[in-house]
């Protein structure tokens, strides 16, 4: 195994540790989930750029790349689901109130359709790496996750805090924008490239 997909390993494994820490009561264990999130996302991009960089693309690291950008989204997205259904205040996500359902059975309905043709595409020996719509996708929901992770726990120490006035207002205002905007985006993104994946592999497609 070499070290690009080393590092892909390893974000797997940190996978589950996020839907622990963030539906675990306390503040410091949000904020614990937040920050594990933010290293699993970043090793999404060091194992791509040193593979690149040093000539390590293997077909294994093809697979293991988006299989570890899956379970991070279902490791991330169930507890975020869960948490803004809550009946207290704090649990609402902002624009969103509760995430909608069909938000999540959309978004892993893409995930599953674009899985299940590359499973079948690798029985043939054909593998198929992630296209720009689909990167972009996984940008967005990135975003939306790492804000969103982000709010819970700093709306109940702002709560607590007492916080309140002009800086905290603008905070709060372009936080909840940034949540709200970029699930909107993962929602489009999710239909744009789950489009563009069916036709550039449409032969494919029809055969499955």
């Amino acid at each position: 195994m070499n070290i690009p997909n080393a590092i892909t390993a390893a974000r797997i494994a940190m996978c589950p540790v996020i839907p622990f820490l963030a539906l675990s009561d306390g503040v410091g264990n949000r904020y614990a989930a937040f920050l594990v999130f933010l290293l699993a996302a970043l090793t999404d991009i060091w194992d791509g750029q040193l593979a690149r960089r040093y000539g390590w693309v293997t077909d294994t690291g093809k697979l293991l790349d988006p299989l570890a950008d899956k379970l991070l989204l279902v490791c991330t997205f169930v507890p975020l689901y869960m948490i803004s259904h809550r009946t207290d205040d704090l649990g609402a996500l902002p624009w969103w109130g509760a995430m909608p359902l069909w938000v999540v059975l959309l978004i892993f309905g893409r995930e599953a359709l674009v899985t299940s043709l590359r499973g079948y595409a690798v029985r043939r020996g054909i593998v198929i790496a992630a296209g720009k719509s689909g990167k972009l996708k996984t940008l967005a929901l990135s975003v939306f996750t790492g804000a969103a992770l982000l709010w819970y726990p700093l709306a109940a120490t702002a709560a607590d805090s007492g916080w309140s006035g002009g800086p905290w207002e603008l905070w709060l205002g372009l936080h909840g924008a940034l949540i709200g905007v970029t699930l909107g985006l993962s929602v489009l993104l999710s239909l744009f490239s789950m489009a563009d994946y069916l036709w550039r592999h449409r032969s494919l497609a029809s055969r499955s």
